[in-house]
């Protein structure tokens, strides 16, 4: 049973974001963002538009937030996450549902804006995430970096969208 000194609203549904999980070398592409929290560190990642499927969303977060070409190459997987943030009405009991891809990204394009509130693109090892934890914007930046290094793998074609989409 659920116990909170928050009522969760029952009709609330999960927000829907993507992610690109990058990694070259051993390092993975993260963003220095500005949020609600401070200064946080997280994947490239953000909400899926309408319009658009899982695949497409996650592409146009990547160059957004990180002025590179992302080309996914697979689905690490779905994480479904709850966090209670303030607001303007007081304390917002949210939860997002986090569809991670894994993928490849192009060298960044030196003359593209990044998406505001994003500070900076950096590359970090798993050592350097798991030390920088208190930074992150949710528990799942080092989740999907330690599932993708255990070697979770799912196809793209787990994933698809009706035409009626666009």
């Amino acid at each position: 049973m659920f116990h909170s000194a928050i009522s969760p609203d029952l009709t609330a549904r999960p927000r829907v974001t993507v992610a690109a999980i990058i990694e070259q070398d051993g390092r993975f592409l993260l963003v220095e963002e500005h949020t609600a929290d401070g200064l946080r560190l997280n994947q490239p990642a953000g909400h899926l538009e309408a319009g658009e499927s899982p695949q497409q969303g996650v592409v146009r977060e990547a160059l957004e937030e990180t002025g590179r070409a992302f080309v996914p190459e697979g689905l690490l997987g779905l994480y479904l996450s709850r966090t209670r943030r303030g607001g303007r009405q007081g304390v917002e009991d949210v939860s997002y549902l986090r569809l991670a891809f894994f993928g490849t990204a192009s060298a960044a394009v030196s003359d593209r804006a990044l998406n505001k509130g994003i500070v900076r693109t950096l590359w970090m090892d798993l050592d350097a995430i798991r030390a920088s934890a208190n930074r992150h914007r949710s528990p799942l930046v080092l989740r999907c970096v330690e599932d993708y290094l255990r070697g979770q793998r799912y196809p793209l074609e787990l994933i698809s969208s009706d035409p009626g989409v666009f």
